[in-house]
């Protein structure tokens, strides 16, 4: 796991050195470990290293063995072993045992299909010295991420956006569609970021550039849900094995490391059952870590407890209150670089935190696991609501809804209106690409009536967030299963682009932790799309075959419990006497209006209410609205009003052209 960064100068003029060392200094949290320069005439690159796999020679840059293609990566290749025996017999040689060097040989070999070769989670950057063409991929779910920019005619990439708003021609503003598409999808699509000029090269997607600009950049994979053309003869039992095994060497492969590797516990079925794989896949130690939170209403430590009495392992629990959670805040959306809506990436900072203070990094995670078996309420939700369009003046089949809402479900006789306006809403446009998540965006949207009209009026100008979310789907989107559409749905706006994002890879990268994702290995997904949809989602029972799967290996009480969203104070956190000072400050009214974003009457109502209710709680909406404003203030403070440079980094490693001008670092 590493840094990367780099720019090919559009006048033709040298790289500059200095602008890609300054690059280098706001991402040295993601690699602590050295820095690996590469420069040749206008092409220049660098990587901060988290030192995982050949920890004396796996320095960067690395090339083929002709020094034709040279290579920076961000992330692991888990089957680099099985690749270099593979590449070897074909006459390959290799002067390490890394994977970076695995990559460079797999592109000199088979070009751009080497990438379907790779099992792993990759952003990563190949120069070809002869044709003076740069390549730059991301991984099938785009775990690692790679930001874009063409500021000053130059190409710039990195991984993350604070990097490219070093080039000297980058504008600090914020997005105002992005402001917009996040207060609404939780999401920003990758054409695009928080910041104007910069945007994501997409999961799954590769570019190749060359003297005279872009030659091409497409899709190389996309998962396809298919669950409904082999629902007859389908042996379930075998079903379960075969998802065993697949876990087991998916887990087994991302054991892989020359550190150690701990796992998360939170409690919950998906990572419970990784830890209990990745016991039977190695025989080395493995220490755990979880959370817990003063506040009973999302502490889950019985069960993480009962996890880690079972597998006879040991739990290294932090506690997290609304206080922790607030300090924590500004340092969140300093590595998240976008706005949010919930709280929860931050308890999961200070995990990543006991993690390294443990002397660790590298880390197993269950991320994946409910949105490709299907483990969501939004795909309940989705369920029922088609099943009541099929008699929309039914008074008796919105009430199904209390099943998946229990606090519904102890007044039916009041609960049954709410019912019917909520989740009525476009009831019966069951054609609608968005219909599974509807109701969800436009109850999040409500946040950007927040914005101030003209950032409003210029988001519009560029396009409305529900067109563009649809004008992304696959052509063939209305063509598949109702929950086929969801989990797609749920995979491209949630998962990428805020789950990996802002609770997964910047999280854990800000304590330099590689987090590894077993269930995102490309082989699990595609069974689970392959499977039939009664398997993913059997009645109201999410996650059936997973369930069946994960059951051996768990305590009952953890295997049978329905899932829980992952939450953490908001309330608390942000409102009274325990809010921290910066809160005040970035709502009052003179900070609102200089930075122009929010409403400041609207945010002055928000505020108000939040005061009022911090004992009694704010409704889904209004902690919605506040953490909204409050993220979103403060990306406004960090990267536009108060930008803080990272001091540059000194190259442990320096190669000009095929030559290397510094020994690697001990």
């Amino acid at each position: 796991m590493c840094g990367i960064a780099g720019t090919r100068v559009r006048s033709g003029a040298k790289a500059p050195r200095s602008l890609l060392l300054e690059m280098a200094g706001e991402l040295r949290h993601r690699g602590p470990d050295g820095t690996g320069l590469y420069l040749d005439g206008s092409f220049g690159m660098v990587n901060t290293r988290l030192a995982i796999v050949d920890l004396a020679g796996g320095d960067q840059p690395l090339s083929d063995e002709s020094g034709r293609f040279w290579v920076v990566q961000n992330g692991e290749i888990y089957n680099y072993v099985e690749l270099r025996a593979e590449l070897s017999a074909l006459g390959h040689r290799f002067s390490t045992t890394s994977d970076t060097e695995v990559i460079a040989n797999a592109f000199a070999h088979w070009g751009v299909d080497c990438l379907h070769h790779f099992n792993g989670d990759f952003a990563i950057a190949v120069w070809d010295r002869r044709d003076q063409e740069l390549f730059l991929a991301r991984d099938r779910f785009g775990v690692r991420p790679l930001f874009l920019s063409s500021a000053g005619g130059d190409l710039s990439f990195a991984s993350e956006a604070k990097a490219l708003l070093r080039h000297p021609a980058a504008r600090r503003e914020l997005d105002p569609l992005a402001l917009v598409e996040a207060l609404t999808t939780w999401s920003v699509l990758p054409d695009r970021s928080a910041f104007v000029g910069i945007r994501e090269l997409a999961p799954a997607h590769y570019l190749r550039h060359g003297v005279d600009g872009i030659i091409e950049e497409r899709r190389w994979w996309d998962i396809h849900f298919d669950g409904g053309e082999r629902a007859n003869g389908v042996d379930e039992d075998a079903l379960v094995e075969e998802l065993q095994e697949l876990l087991r060497d998916a887990t087994r492969l991302r054991r892989r490391a020359d550190v150690p590797v701990a796992a998360y516990v939170s409690g919950g079925l998906d990572s419970s059952a990784i830890a209990a794989l990745a016991l039977q896949t190695s025989s080395e130690e493995l220490l755990c870590f979880g959370v817990g939170f003063d506040d009973e209403h999302f502490d889950e430590s019985r069960y993480q407890d009962s996890v880690a009495g079972s597998l006879g392992i040991p739990l290294t629990r932090i506690n997290v209150n609304g206080r922790d959670i607030a300090d924590l805040l500004p340092r969140a959306i300093e590595l998240t670089e976008k706005p949010t809506l919930r709280t929860a990436l931050t308890p999961l900072l200070a995990l990543s935190k006991a993690v390294r203070d443990a002397g660790l990094k590298v880390v197993l995670t269950g991320e994946g696991a409910d949105e490709l078996f299907a483990g969501y309420d939004v795909f309940r939700e989705d369920k029922v609501r088609r099943f009541w369009a099929r008699e929309p003046d039914s008074k008796l089949r919105p009430l199904l809804f209390a099943r998946l809402n229990a606090f519904l479900a102890r007044d039916l006789a009041r609960s049954g209106s709410f019912l019917a306006s909520f989740y009525g809403r476009g009831l019966t446009d069951v054609d609608d690409p968005l219909y599974s998540h509807r109701i969800r965006f436009l109850n999040t949207g409500r946040c950007t009536n927040l914005l101030t009209s003209d950032v409003r009026a210029a988001a519009a100008e560029q396009g409305n967030p529900f067109d563009r979310v649809v004008a992304a789907l696959p052509p063939d989107h209305l063509a598949r299963t109702p929950l086929a559409r969801a989990q797609y749905l749920e995979i491209m706006t949630f998962l990428n682009a805020y789950l990996l994002h802002s609770q997964g890879d910047r999280m854990l990268m800000g304590n330099s932790i590689e987090g590894r994702f077993p269930f995102l290995d490309y082989r699990v997904a595609e069974f689970a799309a392959h499977l039939p949809d009664a398997l993913r989602l059997r009645g109201l029972e999410e996650k059936h075959l997973l369930r069946r799967a994960a059951a051996p290996l768990l305590p009952a009480e953890v295997a049978n419990r329905t899932k829980r969203p992952y939450r953490a104070p908001i309330a608390a956190a942000f409102a009274g006497p325990a809010a921290p000072d910066y809160v005040a400050d970035l709502l009052s009214t003179e900070s609102v209006r200089a930075a122009g974003l929010f409403a400041p009457a609207m945010v002055d109502r928000v505020r108000a209410k939040a005061e009022a209710n911090v004992t009694t709680g704010l409704s889904e909406t209004d902690e919605m609205a506040l953490v909204g404003i409050v993220s979103t203030m403060l990306l406004h403070e960090i990267f536009i009003a108060r930008p803080s440079l990272a001091t540059p980094l000194t190259p442990t490693r320096v190669v000009v052209g095929d030559r290397v001008e510094t020994p690697i670092a001990a």
